[in-house]
C-alpha cells in the first residue's frame, strides 16, 4: 500500500481508502449477512491489506454504517492504526448541533476522536462561520483532529478554511475518470497547500468496469437512478472505455484498477471505493501498486475530457424534440 506524502498527519492515509456507504445502507440491496457478516470480514482484509482511510457518514444507514464500521474495527484491533473520517450531514449545522452530532458519530465508531470529521455538502443558507466554530470547539476539545468538507467548490473550501482559522485539511468530492471536473481547480490547490482531495465514487459505481455497454445495463436500484447508465452515455463512454481497458490489458489489470492507479497518480489524491466482498477490496487494495506512465495518464485523462455524459432530463428532452420533428 502507498500512504499520502507531503501532508501532515498523525496517522499515515493509504491512497486507497475503504468508502462504508454500503455498510447497512438498503438502498444498495446487499442485506442483513453483508452488514452482519461480510462488512466485517472486509474491514478486516482492509486493515491486513495496509488500507488506514476508513470513511463513513451518519446519513449512511442513518448511523448503521459507522456503527458496523466501529464494530469491526474494534473486533481486529484496528482502530489504533486506522484513519477514520466520518460526516456530518448539514441539516442546521450551527455550532451547538455540530459538536452534539460528533460526538454522537465517535459514540457510533467506538472513537475518542474522530480521525477526520467532514462537512457532508455546503448547506445553501446556513454560511460556514458557525459550522466551523462548532468544529473548532471540537478540535479544542480532542473530540476531532481535522476538519474536512466535501462537495464543495473550491472559492468554499477557502472560505471554510478562513472561518476555521487552521487548515481544512479535505475536500471530498465526485471524482473520477468519468467526472475529471476537480482536475481543473480541485486538485491543483490542494498540491499546492498540502491539501487533499478524497474522491468519492472513484469507479462511477461500476461504470467504469467494462462490465457494461448499452446492451447490457446494471439492473441495482443505485445504479439505475445514475444517468451515467443510460444507454445513450454507455454509447458516448466507448472511447473512453476502451482506452482504460487497452491500458488495463498492458498492465495485465483489470479496468477499474487502471481508473483508481489514474487517480492516485495525482499526489493530492486518494480514492474511497466501496467493496462488496473481499475479492473486491483485495483487488482495489491492488491498484496502489500499479505505476502508470506519463502517456498513459495523458491519454486517459483526454478521454475523460472528451466524455460528456447527459443527464435523464436532456435524454428525454431530446426523444420528445425528436418526436415533435417527425
Amino acid at each position: 500500500m502507498r500512504y499520502l506524502e507531503g501532508v501532515e498527519s498523525r496517522k499515515p492515509i493509504s491512497r486507497i481508502g475503504l468508502g462504508t456507504w454500503q455498510f447497512g445502507s438498503r438502498e444498495w440491496g446487499y442485506g442483513e449477512d453483508y452488514a452482519s457478516r461480510e462488512a466485517d470480514l472486509i474491514v478486516a482484509r482492509a486493515g491486513e491489506l495496509g488500507i488506514t482511510l476508513f470513511d463513513s457518514a451518519e446519513a449512511y444507514g442513518l448511523g448503521h454504517s459507522e456503527r458496523i464500521l466501529g464494530a469491526a474495527l474494534a473486533n481486529h484491533g484496528l482502530h489504533e492504526r486506522a484513519f477514520v473520517a466520518t460526516k456530518l450531514f448539514p441539516l442546521l449545522p450551527v455550532a451547538s448541533v455540530v459538536q452534539q452530532r460528533a460526538r454522537a458519530s465517535a459514540s457510533r465508531l467506538g472513537v475518542d476522536a474522530i480521525d477526520l470529521y467532514q462537512v457532508h455538502w455546503p448547506n445553501p443558507v446556513v454560511r460556514d462561520g458557525t459550522t466551523m466554530a462548532g468544529m473548532r470547539a471540537l478540535q479544542e476539545a480532542d473530540v476531532v483532529v481535522e476538519v474536512g468538507v466535501s462537495n464543495y467548490p473550491l472559492d468554499r473550501w477557502r472560505e471554510a478554511e478562513h472561518a476555521l482559522g487552521g487548515r481544512v485539511l479535505s475536500n471530498q468530492v465526485q471524482f473520477s475518470l468519468a467526472h475529471p471536473g476537480p482536475l481543473d481547480d480541485l486538485v491543483p490547490f490542494a498540491q499546492a497547500q498540502g491539501r487533499v482531495v478524497i474522491a468519492w465514487s472513484p469507479l462511477a459505481q461500476g461504470f467504469l468496469s467494462g462490465r457494461y455497454d448499452a446492451e447490457h445495463r446494471p439492473t441495482g436500484r443505485v445504479r439505475t437512478m445514475n444517468s451515467l447508465f443510460l444507454a445513450e452515455n454507455l454509447d458516448r463512454a466507448t472511447d473512453l472505455l476502451d482506452a482504460v481497458r487497452d491500458v488495463a490489458g498492458t498492465h495485465g489489470v483489470t479496468p477499474s484498477q487502471i481508473a483508481l492507479a489514474w487517480l492516485i497518480h495525482h499526489p493530492s489524491v486518494v480514492a474511497i471505493p466501496g467493496a462488496s466482498s473481499v475479492a473486491q477490496v483485495e483487488a482495489n487494495a491492488a491498484a496502489a501498486e500499479i505505476t502508470l506512465t506519463d502517456d498513459e495518464v495523458a491519454e486517459l485523462t483526454a478521454q475523460a475530457r472528451q466524455f460528456q455524459p447527459v443527464g435523464n432530463l436532456a435524454v428525454v428532452g431530446g426523444r420528445v424534440r425528436s418526436r415533435l420533428n417527425r
